[in-house]
């Protein structure tokens, strides 16, 4: 019997567009038989600051059971799938503090040889979808990652026109996460499961 692959998806979110697309791969990972653990990072931001926008809050509340990822999470897995929506061109400051609490697995090599993968959200068309998941990339190198893009590998990312992860334009907090936008994380995901099943057979030989 063959063992399921561990993947772990780690987020930030704050209004719930990165929530979606986290919960599809999720659930998509889980119907090809991996064992998943969908973990958020934790907030920075001050409560008054939450609380100040209402779609802010109302996440914060309906995510509230959701487990807060941890350093082991990644160590356990096969592969992991990271998303944050983008700041300035970069990822979110909640994921870069996650990031940075790594060193230690990192330097035991423990976080190397796994598939990374990731994905992202901006309000606007060319409010830096692809610098946010590139910046994210570099973190995946440091740790001795195989990075797995999606690509132009399948119709539906030739629809969602972009080749280094999912990505969403909510237009501002209008436009929810789409079929557009769900395909294109069906196929990272299953990508994403692809490789990692033949590094798992690489490393086991």
């Amino acid at each position: 019997m063959t063992t399921p692959l561990n993947l772990a998806i780690v987020y930030y979110s704050a209004t719930g567009t990165i929530a979606a697309i986290a919960q599809e791969m999720a659930e998509t990972a889980e119907k090809a038989g991996a064992e998943v653990r969908l973990r958020k990072v934790a907030e920075l931001a001050p409560q008054a600051a939450i609380d100040s926008n209402p779609a802010w809050a109302a996440h914060a509340a309906l995510t509230a059971d959701v487990p807060f990822a941890a350093a082991e999470d990644l160590v356990w897995a096969d592969a992991v799938i990271m998303g944050s929506p983008t700041r300035f061109g970069n990822v979110s400051s909640q994921l870069k503090q996650f990031l940075d609490t790594l060193s230690g697995p990192w330097r035991e090599g423990l976080l190397s040889d796994k598939v990374y993968s990731g994905f992202t959200s901006t309000g606007t068309a060319h409010g830096g979808h692809e610098s946010t998941l590139l910046a994210l990339y570099n973190t995946f190198i440091h740790l001795g990652g195989i990075i797995v893009p999606p690509g132009y590998t399948h119709p539906d990312k030739w629809t969602d026109g972009n080749p280094y992860g999912t990505s969403h334009c909510d237009r501002g907090g209008t436009h929810a996460v789409d079929e557009v936008t769900r395909a294109a994380a069906r196929v990272q995901t299953d990508r994403v499961l692809r490789f990692a099943r033949g590094t798992r057979a690489i490393a086991a030989a």
